[in-house]
């Protein structure tokens, strides 16, 4: 798949494609709702389907400080992408000139001058240009100006459920990571590099990685999970990352209160060997939210807890391989 950082990257003869546009943070079974319906008809038309997001959200430069929990960093998006047929991932630089783009700059200079659509399949919320000025009927009363078509997706599921990133971090937020697989179609995955913590659990019998996601990340709320763990290797912002054997993992999301802890950490206990972590980039697919974090009275009882945190998670994930 090809992976562009924004138009200056198209190529001076590209034909025309189909285009699927938005933030896709999440890649949920909404949006793999529409980006199939993107490559279905990239595929009849017989030309390429590009995926369009943006970096940064929109949000964080449209109101500075208020950007959401993310759900996906953009390789992420982009194997996600890939996987479901897309043929080029495109990044658009969100930035404070392109906001001010009208609807219809914005459909002139970037869909038709750069990428040449044929057809544009969006969501029926869908919205673009200057404060959201442009919707649905203007895109499509731009398509007959400019000679492509205009397909605008439901992003309800068989249940009324509306599929949206919103919700979805709602559920992480509140750890319920069985929801959020629902809602996504697979697991919630959060990234990171594994760094020097404070070294208790070696102490403990237990040792962990401590994994420092990126900013931003949707952490779910805090609380033991059992979840898959595996060593991530690739290169670059935009390449592609191999996911290394998922290994069973007991998750540890919060300030370790036992200690009077005050920094929130996501430490993970991998049953299954005890490889040498450190500096490695790691992810953590979530796979259920086995108890709240508590506070013990000694240190004896913090131990057996964790000794029924590891047996629990090996129950849930045996049932899930």
């Amino acid at each position: 798949m090809l992976r562009w950082r924004g138009v200056d990257d198209v190529p001076a003869d590209w034909g025309r494609c189909v285009l699927t546009i938005g933030v896709f943070d999440g890649v949920h079974r909404g949006h793999q709702q529409l980006i199939g319906r993107a490559v279905a008809a990239a595929r009849r038309r017989r030309v390429p389907c590009v995926l369009m997001t943006f970096d940064p959200h929109p949000m964080e430069v449209v109101r500075p400080g208020s950007h959401p929990a993310q759900l996906t960093t953009l390789t992420r998006r982009a194997e996600l992408a890939e996987e479901l047929g897309v043929d080029v991932f495109c990044v658009m630089p969100f930035t404070a000139d392109f906001m001010k783009y009208t609807p219809e700059r914005y459909t002139r200079e970037i869909l038709v001058e750069r990428l040449h659509v044929a057809e544009v399949v969006v969501g029926q919320n869908f919205t673009y240009g200057r404060k959201a000025a442009g919707d649905v009927a203007t895109l499509a009363d731009d398509g007959r100006r400019f000679g492509f078509t205009v397909d605008a997706v439901s992003l309800v599921g068989e249940d009324a459920l509306t599929f949206s990133s919103t919700y979805a971090r709602a559920c992480v937020d509140a750890g319920d990571v069985r929801a959020a697989c629902d809602a996504l179609g697979r697991y919630h995955r959060i990234e990171g590099h594994v760094v020097h913590g404070f070294g208790r659990g070696r102490g403990l019998g237990f040792p962990t990685a401590n994994i420092q996601p990126p900013q931003y990340a949707a952490i779910p709320a805090d609380g033991v999970y059992a979840a898959w763990f595996m060593v991530l290797s690739g290169g670059g912002q935009f390449g592609t990352l191999v996911a290394g054997e998922r290994m069973p993992a007991a998750v540890s999301v919060g300030t370790n209160p036992t200690f009077s802890g005050k920094e929130r950490t996501v430490e993970a206990f991998v049953l299954e060997g005890e490889p040498d972590l450190y500096g490695k980039y790691v992810a953590l697919d979530f796979v259920e939210h086995l108890r709240p974090m508590l506070k013990f009275d000694s240190v004896d009882e913090l131990v057996k807890a964790v000794d029924d945190d590891v047996a629990k998670t090996r129950a849930v994930l045996a049932a899930e391989s």
